[in-house]
C-alpha cells in the first residue's frame, strides 16, 4: 500500500460522517454499502475499508495456526455460560 503525500482536508457533519475523497475511494474499491473497522491508534483514528481485495489480503494468513481450535473452544464456553 502506497502512502500519498497529498493531504486533504474534510469535514464532520453533525452526525459525524465524513466524506472519503473519491481518489481514495476508488483506490481502495470503497462502494456504496462497504463496511470498515474504525479504531485509534495513539493520537489518530484509523478507517479500514473491509473490501474484497482485503478479505483476499487475510486468505491463508491464520493457516498452521491454532486458531480455530481456540475460537471453537471460546464459543462452547460462551454456550455453557
Amino acid at each position: 500500500m502506497k502512502t500519498t503525500e497529498k493531504a486533504e482536508t474534510v469535514y464532520f457533519s453533525t452526525k459525524g460522517q465524513v466524506v472519503i475523497p473519491h481518489h481514495l475511494r476508488k483506490e481502495f474499491e470503497i462502494q456504496e454499502g462497504t463496511r470498515a473497522v474504525v479504531y485509534q491508534e495513539g493520537d489518530a483514528i484509523v478507517l479500514k475499508p473491509i473490501t474484497r481485495k482485503r478479505y483476499d489480503a487475510l486468505m491463508g494468513c491464520l493457516k498452521d495456526t491454532n486458531a480455530m481450535k481456540v475460537f471453537l473452544e471460546e464459543r462452547k464456553r460462551e454456550r455453557e455460560m
